[in-house]
C-alpha cells in the first residue's frame, strides 16, 4: 500500500494550527475546504497546537471566525498535555507558572495550585510561551528551580511564526532559564510521547488510525516519526523543500505537499 492510499484510510486527522491551516491572520481557504470534506466523510478532526499562550475559548473563537467551524471537543494544546501529566503524575503538587493569564486560568480550572512570586516554595516550575513575560517571572522561576523545584515546559518551539516574522517562543524562554539554572526542562507537546498518549486517551483512537498535518519538522513531523503516527508536511509555514535535504532519512515526513489542496485531491480526487 502506498503512502497516498494509507492517508485515505486514516480516521483521525490532527492539524497543527499556525503555519499549517493559517499563518498569523492569513487563513488558508484550501484548509477550510479540506477539513469540511473530511468531516462530511465521517472522519474525525483534532486541532492541536503547541502554542499554549491561549486557551480553548480563544482558539474556539478564532477558528470559528476563520471559518473552520470547530467543535468544542476538537481543540487541544500542549498546555492540556502538561496539565494532564501533573494531575496524573504529580497530584497535589504546587506550580510556579511562567505563562499567560489565559494559560494560568486553565491550570487553576483544572485544580492545580498556583504559587505566586516567591511566597512559598513551589514543587514544580512550568514555563511556556509567555507573551506577558517579565524579568520578575524569570527571576522567580530560576530561584524556585535552584531551590529544588522540578522544571517542566509545555513545548519546545524556539520561535512562533507570524506574518511579520518569527518571535521568541516557549523553547527560547526555557533556554534562558536553563542557561541560568543549569537545569533542562522536561518538555511536553509535540513531538513527545505524552502527547500521543493524551490524544489516544482523549479521542479513543489508536495511533494506527491517526495522521498529523504540520509545517515544522522538529515538532509536527517528529511527533509522527517518533510515535508511529503517519505524518504529512505542508510547505505553508516554517519548512521549505530545500530543508528536507538536511533531514535524516528516518525523520522525513511520510508525505510532503505544497498545501491542503493537494491533500484534498489525494483523498477525494
Amino acid at each position: 500500500m502506498n503512502d497516498k492510499q494509507i492517508l485515505k484510510d486514516k480516521r483521525l486527522f490532527i492539524f497543527d494550527m499556525d503555519g499549517t491551516i493559517y499563518l498569523g491572520n492569513i487563513v488558508f481557504k484550501a484548509a477550510i475546504d479540506f477539513i469540511k470534506k473530511l468531516r462530511e466523510s465521517g472522519r474525525r478532526i483534532l486541532f492541536f497546537t503547541n502554542n499554549a499562550s491561549n486557551n480553548h475559548d480563544v482558539y474556539l473563537k478564532r477558528l470559528s471566525l476563520m471559518g473552520f467551524e470547530p467543535g468544542e471537543d476538537e481543540i487541544l494544546t500542549s498546555g492540556d498535555v502538561t496539565i494532564d501529566f501533573i494531575l496524573s503524575n504529580r497530584p497535589q503538587k504546587s506550580v510556579y507558572l511562567v505563562g499567560t493569564p489565559r494559560l494560568e486560568s486553565e491550570f487553576i480550572r483544572s485544580g492545580i495550585k498556583i504559587i505566586y512570586e516567591q511566597e512559598k516554595k513551589a514543587d514544580i516550575v512550568v514555563s511556556s510561551f509567555d507573551t506577558t513575560l517579565t524579568y520578575q517571572k524569570l527571576k522567580c522561576a530560576c530561584f524556585h528551580i535552584q531551590n529544588g523545584a522540578e522544571y517542566l515546559c509545555t513545548h519546545p518551539d524556539l520561535n512562533c511564526p507570524t506574518e511579520n516574522g518569527a518571535v521568541p517562543d516557549s523553547g527560547a524562554i526555557a533556554a534562558l532559564i536553563s542557561a541560568v539554572t543549569g537545569i533542562a526542562p522536561r518538555y511536553f507537546g509535540k513531538p513527545y510521547p505524552e502527547t500521543l498518549e493524551y490524544i489516544r486517551k482523549y479521542t479513543g483512537t489508536e495511533k494506527e488510525d491517526m495522521c498529523i498535518f504540520g509545517d515544522r519538522l522538529y515538532t509536527d513531523i517528529a511527533f509522527g516519526k517518533n510515535n508511529g503516527v503517519f505524518s504529512v508536511l505542508v510547505y505553508t509555514g516554517e519548512t521549505h523543500k530545500e530543508d528536507l535535504g538536511a533531514v535524516p532519512q528516518n525523520m522525513l515526513p511520510d508525505l510532503a505537499l505544497e498545501n491542503m489542496s493537494e491533500a484534498q485531491k489525494i483523498i477525494f480526487g
